[in-house]
């Protein structure tokens, strides 16, 4: 496997009059990795990608794609890039087959593409229109367009938007299978899910600007005061009593009447054994007790805030 990245980005900033959607962002690529890049609305998520996939112009920065820059390489970075969008529109009268054989028309190099509709399990809808196809379908037909030409680096925005959980655990196989054959991924998605399964880095935009950047493990590290959130329920009372006593407890959140009251906690066992060990000293009821551990959704609603934004 090569050592040298297949994207790299130093400074890239791009202004919309006078906003700034992109604030110097610097961003590796490896072969075989993939990097999500996660956002609120408006946080320049698909402005950051459409810079990568050569579809706009940045006003500062630099970009290079396999050792090759846009301004005068854009024809042979094409021909090593594959992009799928999160709204595609194609000719819905053509089949799967004839849909994929015209995007293959369109590369000098392409791949085998009884094996890429194979790949995709579509070999029973491959004489089918895209008219006729389930959302699932037409996403694994979208993903083969952008395969046919066997491309180093693959953007896909937010590929598994409005599918069941079958159609996205499919999808996710054939990205995966991608990936152990070294193409390298960037990923937007809103799914923390599909975040956590696919990629091997993370990078949380806000504002334009990269806030946090990891692995999963090291975000909730990093960026999360606790390892994991204890729930529990108890009466008013007892919880005065026993957050009198527990200092962690102060800085609960108490919902529905103290019907649940959850805190983060760094020491997970210790906690819960401070907990009942108390409890029971004071004779103190704690009824439904549960534990789990944080997740991406957490480090991300920690960064950027719970409120939703519309912009």
């Amino acid at each position: 496997m090569s050592t040298q990245p297949v994207l790299k980005v130093n400074g890239l900033c791009k202004k919309f009059n006078s906003a700034l959607a992109v604030d110097h962002i610097d961003l590796e690529l490896m072969p075989g990795e993939c990097v999500a890049i996660l956002g609120p609305n408006g946080a320049g998520k698909t402005t950051t990608c459409e810079l990568l996939e050569g579809l706009i112009e940045p006003d500062q920065g630099n970009i290079e794609v396999l050792g090759m820059q846009y301004r005068s390489q854009r024809r042979a970075i094409y021909a090593h890039v594959g992009v799928q969008l999160q709204e595609t529109h194609l000719y819905k009268k053509y089949t799967v087959r004839e849909t994929i054989e015209l995007f293959a028309s369109f590369y000098p190099e392409k791949s085998n593409t009884e094996q890429l509709i194979q790949d995709m399990q579509l070999q029973r809808k491959q004489h089918t229109r895209l008219e006729h196809l389930s959302g699932g379908q037409k996403q694994r037909v979208y993903l083969a367009c952008a395969l046919v030409h066997s491309p180093k680096v693959l953007f896909l925005d937010e590929p598994t938007t409005g599918l069941d959980p079958q159609a996205r655990m499919h999808l996710w196989q054939s990205i995966e299978a991608q990936k152990k054959q070294n193409v390298a991924v960037i990923l937007t998605t809103h799914y923390m899910e599909e975040a956590d399964k696919l990629a091997d880095r993370v990078v949380i935009m806000d504002q334009g600007k990269v806030i946090a950047a990891g692995t999963v493990r090291e975000l909730i590290q990093n960026h999360c005061h606790a390892r994991a959130i204890l729930t529990f329920q108890t009466s008013r009372t007892n919880f005065q009593l026993l957050s009198e006593q527990i200092s962690w407890l102060r800085s609960a959140q108490v919902t529905d009447g103290f019907q649940k009251i959850q805190v983060g906690v760094i020491e997970p066992s210790e906690a819960i054994q401070t907990l009942m060990q108390c409890a029971s000293k004071n004779n103190c009821q704690i009824e439904e007790l549960s534990l789990r551990s944080l997740t991406l959704e957490d480090v991300f609603l920690n960064l950027t805030g719970r409120s939703l934004r519309d912009d």
